[in-house]
């Protein structure tokens, strides 16, 4: 019997195929996969009787909940994770849907750039096995993983660990997430491995993020790479709701730009809306501002996160139509 996450992906494919009548092709490029895979998995949708006469929803596939944030939202794809309503259970399985999903799309000659301090990308990277030899693709680091000495061991591991999986090169940044000033900033950028690292972004076509909320994580608060009270009520005076790689956003989205922003040792939001594929893996109640406005901020076109979240993000977003009419 299929695990959860192929029948979540069987399920997609067999919906797009039959009900809305797309071919092969179309599926592959909407979904990265290859032809012959989505060729596959239509064939497994027949052999799991999820294709009959209709497409038959198993528990723990959410594709109408799915399909509603790719329309609301203007998503390439989102993904919607049967779990509990606790922190730890959504990191851990909102982590193994994104491994699963990175190891099905994943193609030669990627470049994948990831966060360093995110609890939700390390189980994704704990969750995953490794690609086949034929799938090779570099891993850039595009946030400082420098800080305290426990949590810097997390950030390199984690940069090193996703690269030996994908058969590609680290690119490590070794400058903090964040510094103590604007010329602190300016003179790790004459370092060659910085600058050589930071000139790599513009590489990057497939961007493994997580999503903060004003109040930093425990694991970021724990790598000393947060800004004091007083600086997290200036960002909030601003309108800040979260942040993706320590760069701040508002509930619509926009850059929140503040002096704060020149000490970021990070990839620019604008860098991360090029990519081919920006994908944020957040969920849980503490984040829903800040998931909301990385969608607002069209800062991510695929998003991996847990069914109580895509619920309470779909429910506010009807409700605020509704008001306006």
């Amino acid at each position: 019997m299929a695990n959860t996450d192929e029948l979540r992906l069987l399920v997609r494919v067999a919906r797009i195929y039959y009900e809305q009548g797309q071919t092969q092709k179309i599926i592959a490029e909407r979904l990265d996969l290859s032809q012959a895979t989505v060729s596959r998995l239509i064939q497994r949708a027949h052999e799991a009787r999820i294709v009959r006469t209709s497409v038959s929803i198993p528990n723990g596939a959410f594709p109408d909940l799915e399909e509603e944030l790719q329309t609301r939202y203007g998503l390439n794809q989102a993904i919607v994770v049967d779990t509990i309503d606790e922190d730890a259970a959504i990191l851990r399985d909102i982590g193994s849907a994104a491994a699963f999903y990175l190891e099905g799309t994943l193609r030669k000659g990627d470049v994948i750039g990831i966060s360093s301090w995110s609890a939700t990308l390390l189980a994704m990277v704990d969750a995953m096995r490794g690609l086949p030899r034929t799938v090779t693709a570099d891993v850039i680091q595009i946030l400082g993983g420098m800080g305290s000495p426990g949590a810097e061991a997390h950030a390199t591991q984690l940069t090193r660990r996703l690269a030996r999986l994908t058969n590609g090169e680290a690119a490590f940044l070794p400058a903090p997430g964040l510094v103590a000033s604007d010329p602190s900033r300016r003179a790790l950028m004459q370092d060659p491995f910085v600058a050589a690292t930071f000139r790599r972004f513009e590489e990057v076509n497939i961007a493994l993020i997580g999503i903060g909320g004003v109040q930093p994580s425990q694991m970021l608060a724990n790598s000393g790479n947060v800004f004091v009270a007083a600086e997290i009520q200036k960002l909030r005076r601003h309108g800040a709701v979260g942040d993706i790689c320590l760069r701040f956003f508002d509930r619509a989205g926009n850059p929140v730009r503040t002096d704060l922003d020149s000490r970021v040792m990070a990839i620019e939001l604008e860098q991360l809306r090029r990519a081919r594929r920006s994908v944020g893996v957040a969920g849980g109640r503490r984040k829903l501002d800040a998931i909301r406005g990385a969608l607002a901020g069209k800062w991510i076109n695929v998003l991996i996160t847990d069914r109580f979240t895509a619920s309470r993000l779909t429910r506010r977003q009807a409700a605020t139509a509704r008001a306006r009419t």
